[in-house]
């Protein structure tokens, strides 16, 4: 194979992207599955002329091609060693949506909730709804059979497929819809050879996934071609349009959340509920939540949807639902808001699943198993002693009411002992599942992980069936080989088979992933919440990929990147790494992935943990000089702030300065204050005794100082007397933000021997949040071994937490106002905002704060090439919402980047929540 002729030719017939590159093709060796295959190169089509134009390409080249949409498949199908067709980029239209017929027109890389939000303004949506709505594909959910959580009411995919638009590996074209018109010809007589076989051969069950449903060609099931086509997982044709049915969306929802002793108490009462026509009935086990205190008491619960024309009606269908439940306790909510912060529990179930209690790892594998709902209980108590016997675990969730369990088991699939337990309770699972008259698959299709087993489902007649329908559409071979026909063993291919062994040096202590960088990388199971395209309320992640689209710049996709660093076969320059490199310049180090993915990957450590590896003994950009040791300059040039800022002030100065500094052209300089926070206080008398030690981050100290004297006097208002730290401390934020660890770890070691943190000391309030979680967070994974570096760690509190902590029973200003902004990023990763908002709460400050992040981001919004990015992330949430708040409202930003960001590009003062309490105070007595 040419690889070069390969591209160059795929160049010439395609006008959309044809990227060969080890970035690109490391970033698609992997959907969210154990699998790895590692690809020729990439295609993004524009159009479908742009999928035939490639196919024929890669026809005569007898290359294989794999059609992908989000990636989020669990059993390997969105993976191949050949051309992967990536239809997220371009071919993402809504075509049409006609509301009178209830029906749209697709491209298959639209994401669901892109579909559903069209269609929810005319009272629709399209039924099918996987917990990754936000992210998937129409196109993969074609492929896969997708269901979700709504399929007890709406059915699967292929229940709402009326037509599709396929092309063939050899060329040809296909409408498939109801009748044989349009289908391959040859497909005819074979099913009419068959017809005893396709009438006997299938299991009755609704989440029936497992291989080709030749059974909806049968005669009596009106040869739907549509629904045949559903969950062939791109083997047989290459999708590139689909006519999909709408359904009427109730008016108004309840969420009965019911509460059992256990999951199979929980499971054998979910069929039960059937006959009281939810739309849900969705169960998971306290293993599995994080924070159970918002629901019912139990140790398992069922999530159970109702609709109805009003609150009122869908509310008395879940009470009736309660009635016949039998559950411990029970919990119906019809506030929106409250539904989804109860969903959200249940969907982050797929990523919480990749851990166990005490951390130990698991994994897909026998993720979405379907019995009979009525099987159910008795089912998983043999699946858990299944589990018992080989020595595993997992906790069990998902759609009981369909009979589909996911579950995340702690297979061992890095030694060859662990790998052959995996094989061996693969087996046995599967005539386990077998007996129970089940499917393999209930959701996710079979790809590498099931394809292997399914003699054991149908036999091997109706198997050999399977091969001969696929040799109709694609003899050649050329469409995903190696899944669902003729597959590769189930346990081949695993993606973590490159990895090294043994622990590579590290600077972080990594303490949650037993200080193993490649564990922590490892986290990334391919879930890809960070692909949302839009942020819910309060969450963060990931601002970079909202801004570009583009998968390099998610957390996914640089977690992918570093995944492939350490394997060493596609991206073999290790830390020197410039495509990794390239990914993570635009990584804002948010930290919004920290608390916003579902397995907790920690990008922002990992970026200051590759910089500070690829710069090790070179030279760095000129920012990380200049920004990156921005306490340094900024404690040289305080005595001479207001000569420094009439230079700047001077704009051909300032131009100079800032290229002078590796300054964004866009940016202005930020001025200095002519006298440090420092300074005022040391003027100021002591009114009472010190309750705090005040924090004098770099930015409060030398460029906010207002901050800090509106905290004092809140905080001595509260009866808190406020000291301050010796000089010379420092939380070193802005070396780790750059990765230049060794210095930052000396001046955290500097910083603990002068604060003398070994005997016990006052509560460290720290008013800027990033350095709040530099001494929260980084402080002990830089310094783990050092007791004082946990207990300095310890006593930081934010301004409201030592107002709710010290004060409680202070009464703050009563401001009454509406307050518009932003959590500050770091806050909602890694300090929690719960003390601020009820702090906000009882000074009379109304409205919720939106999410994201302001898109400056400390030193990355003033670096060169940033500006657009920036931006971008400051108009997602925070610029909006700032422009549509009331002329009264009250702008919060406490960080000094959000303040700088909306005074540079709002023209908007944003002030800190000290700030504003203060001004509510009676003046001071001078």
């Amino acid at each position: 194979m040419d690889i070069h002729e390969l591209k160059q030719a795929l160049g010439r017939a395609v006008r959309g992207d044809v990227e060969f590159g080890a970035g690109q093709r490391a970033l698609f060796t992997m959907d969210a599955s154990n699998y790895r295959r590692v690809p020729l190169g990439v295609v993004a089509p524009k159009d479908a002329a742009d999928v035939a134009a490639a196919l024929a390409v890669c026809r005569e080249r007898h290359v294989p091609v794999v059609a992908r949409g989000a990636g989020t498949s669990i059993a390997g199908q969105a993976t191949g060693v050949g051309v992967v067709l990536d239809f997220t980029r371009h071919m993402d239209r809504i075509v049409a949506l006609d509301p009178e017929a209830r029906e749209a027109v697709v491209q298959p890389g639209v994401v669901l909730d892109r579909l559903r939000a069209e269609a929810g303004r005319h009272g629709l949506t399209f039924g099918p709804d996987p917990s990754t709505h936000s992210r998937c594909t129409l196109g993969g959910m074609i492929g896969n059979n997708s269901c979700g959580s709504h399929s007890v009411a709406w059915g699967t995919t292929a229940d709402n497929v009326r037509s599709v638009d396929v092309l063939s590996y050899g060329g040809e074209s296909f409408r498939l819809g109801q009748g044989w018109d349009g289908a391959p010809q040859q497909l005819k007589p074979l099913v009419e050879e068959q017809l005893a076989l396709l009438r006997t051969g299938f299991p009755e069950l609704p989440r029936r996934i497992s291989g080709y449903a030749l059974d909806a060609l049968l005669p009596e099931q009106g040869v739907d071609h549509a629904r045949a086509f559903c969950g062939s997982e791109g083997t047989l044709g290459v999708l590139t349009e689909a006519t999909v049915e709408l359904v009427e969306a109730p008016k108004a929802r309840a969420l009965t959340v019911l509460g059992y002793r256990d999951e199979s108490a929980a499971a054998e009462a979910a069929a039960g509920l059937l006959p009281y026509g939810p739309l849900t009935v969705e169960g998971m086990a306290a293993d599995l939540v994080r924070s159970p205190q918002q629901l019912p008491k139990g140790g398992a619960w069922l999530f159970v949807e109702t609709g109805g024309a009003s609150p009122r009606e869908a509310r008395a269908h879940g009470e009736r639902i309660v009635r016949a439940a039998d559950a411990l306790d029970h919990l119906v909510v019809e506030d929106p808001a409250g539904q989804r912060a109860l969903w959200r529990i249940r969907e982050d179930a797929s990523g919480t699943a990749t851990r166990m209690p005490d951390g130990a790892e698991a994994w897909p594998g026998w993720e979405d198993c379907a019995v009979p709902p009525a099987r159910l209980g008795p089912y998983l108590r043999e699946f858990r002693a299944l589990l018992a016997g080989h020595g595993l675990r997992g906790t069990p969730y998902g759609h009981f009411g369909d009979g589909c369990i996911h579950v995340r088991i702690d297979f061992d699939l890095l030694t060859e002992p662990g790998i052959a337990r995996f094989r061996h309770f693969s087996e046995e699972l599967a005539e386990l599942v077998v007996a129970h008259g089940g499917s393999l698959s209930g959701e996710h299709g079979d790809g590498q992980a099931r394809a292997e087993l399914l003699p054991k489902m149908y036999g091997p007649e109706l198997v050999r069936l399977f091969e001969r329908v696929k040799g109709v559409w694609d003899p050649d071979d050329g469409l995903n080989p190696g899944m669902l026909v003729r597959p590769d063993p189930l346990d081949a291919n695993l993606r973590f088979a490159p990895l090294p062994r043994e622990p590579v040096p590290v600077a972080f202590g990594y303490p949650h992933d037993g200080g193993d960088f490649s564990a922590a990388v490892r986290r990334c199971v391919g879930v890809a919440k960070c692909r949302n395209t839009t942020v819910s309320s309060g969450s963060v992640m990931c601002p970079s990929f909202r801004a570009t689209g583009a998968e390099e710049h998610s957390t996914r996709g640089r977690a992918r990147l570093l995944h492939e660093m350490l394997a060493g076969e596609v991206i073999t320059d290790g830390w020197r790494s410039e495509e990794v490199r390239d990914a993570l310049d635009l990584c804002l180090s948010c930290k919004g992935c920290r608390s916003d993915c579902p397995v907790g990957v920690d990008m922002a450590t990992y970026k200051s943990e590759f910089l500070h590896q690829h710069y090790r003994g070179r030279r760095r950009p000129r920012a990380h000089y200049t920004l990156g040791r921005l306490p340094k300059w900024l404690r040289l040039a305080a005595p001479f702030a207001r000569v420094v800022n009439a230079a700047v002030s001077v704009r051909p100065l300032a131009r100079l300065a800032g290229r002078l500094a590796g300054i964004a052209p866009e940016r202005e300089i930020p001025r200095l204050a002519p006298r440090t926070f420092r300074r005022w206080f040391a003027r100021r008398p002591q009114h009472t005794e010190p309750a705090v030690t005040l924090w004098p981050d770099t930015f409060t100290e030398h460029l906010s100082p207002a901050v800090g004297q509106a905290a004092v006097r809140v905080l001595e208002a509260a009866g808190l007397g406020v000291a301050l730290p010796p000089k010379g401390v420092c939380c070193g934020l802005t070396y780790i933000s750059t990765g230049q660890l060794d210095q930052a770890r000396a001046i955290l070691r500097r910083t603990l021997d002068t604060l003398d943190v070994g005997s016990p000391d006052r509560p460290l309030v720290v008013l800027e949040p990033s350095c709040a979680a530099a001494l929260r967070s980084d402080l002990p994974e830089l310094l783990g071994d050092d007791p004082r570096a946990h207990r300095l760690a310890a006593s930081v509190r934010t301004f409201a937490e030592a107002l709710a902590e010290l004060a409680p029973d202070w009464t703050p200003p009563r401001l009454d106002r509406p307050a518009v902004g932003q959590t500050h990023c770091h806050q909602h990763a890694v300090l929690g905002d719960s003390a601020d908002k009820e702090l906000r709460r009882r000074a009379g400050l109304t409205g919720e704060l939106s999410g994201g992040c302001c898109g400056l981001a400390g030193n990355f919004g003033f670096e060169p090439g940033h500006h657009e990015v920036s931006t971008a992330c400051a108009e997602d949430q925070l610029l909006p919402a700032v422009r549509e708040a009331a002329a009264d409202a009250v702008v919060l930003a406490d960080g000094y980047s959000c303040r700088t960001q909306l005074e540079q590009l709002a023209g908007r003062a944003g002030r800190h929540l000290a700030e504003v309490l203060a001004e509510g105070l009676p003046p001071e007595r001078t």
